[in-house]
């Protein structure tokens, strides 16, 4: 699980009503009618720009941001280079025996046991590549459009509020209360956009980019097996995909 994920949206949310807390009473930033203009209205204009399905989908992948899973690169790298020791010794047909946690590796390492050319190879994991990119922009997208429409239904929550407020001018004494009522949409669809719809769609951003080093790195080390390549050189090769300090002690 990645904590980090959860500590900053739990964080952020404990820092601000602490610092409400310190300042007044957490219940007068409490009111239902703004949780429903902005959260209700924020889902609504959402089901309006995409299905149903794509929504709740998009959910479900925002599971990633709070999930940690992959396999980190060094130990993809260390995996394929045994691997491609072993096939280079016993041939691919010993991989069969071999455990292989990253599915992305095993369907590359079966095809190329099933005796599929390199060309099909590299053409099925790229699709594959370009097809979990595709999915994950839809994901993103409605988060990153509940980002952009929340602090819009805050404006609107807000206005809404207003014009009921003038409507009541005869008592000037509930012209104050009134006006913080219709400022807690704004302050809603703040909290909404900023600190939980905005780091989530960034959050979702970082985890395709590392799954699609994980991907571009399988792709590359697989290609190289097939071709019969020296381990040591796909080891160099593959390692040029992470950061220098990432890379064991004697690549510095």
């Amino acid at each position: 699980m990645d904590i980090a994920t959860l500590i900053g949206i739990v964080g952020a949310l404990a820092m601000i009503g602490g610092a409400i807390l310190m300042g007044g009473s957490l219940t007068a930033f409490v009111d239902v009618p703004s949780v429903v203009i902005v959260f209700g209205g924020t889902i609504m204009c959402t089901l309006t720009m995409q299905r149903l399905s794509v929504v709740l989908g998009a959910f479900k992948v925002a599971v990633n941001a709070f999930r940690y899973n992959l396999q980190s690169p060094s130990e993809l790298i260390d995996t394929i280079v045994h691997l491609a020791a072993k096939a280079r010794k016993e041939g691919m047909l010993a991989l069969e025996s071999e455990p292989i946690t990253y599915p992305f590796l095993a369907k590359g390492i079966r095809m190329a046991i099933d005796g599929s050319t390199p060309e099909n190879i590299q053409a099925v994991l790229t699709t594959e590549m370009a097809s979990l990119k595709s999915r994950h922009v839809v994901g993103q997208d409605v988060f990153k459009f509940m980002e952009a429409t929340a602090p819009a239904m805050g404006l609107i929550g807000t206005l809404v509020g207003l014009v009921q407020m003038l409507q009541n001018m005869a008592d000037p004494s509930s012209i104050g209360p009134a006006m913080a009522v219709a400022l807690l949409t704004t302050f809603y669809g703040a909290i909404c956009a900023f600190v939980i719809m905005g780091p989530i769609a960034r959050k979702l951003e970082n985890r395709t980019t590392e799954e699609s080093v994980l991907m571009t790195i399988t792709l590359s080390g697989v290609m190289s097996m097939v071709s019969g390549e020296n381990p040591r050189n796909i080891q160099e090769q593959l390692l040029s995909y992470l950061a220098p300090g990432a890379r064991p002690q004697e690549e510095e």
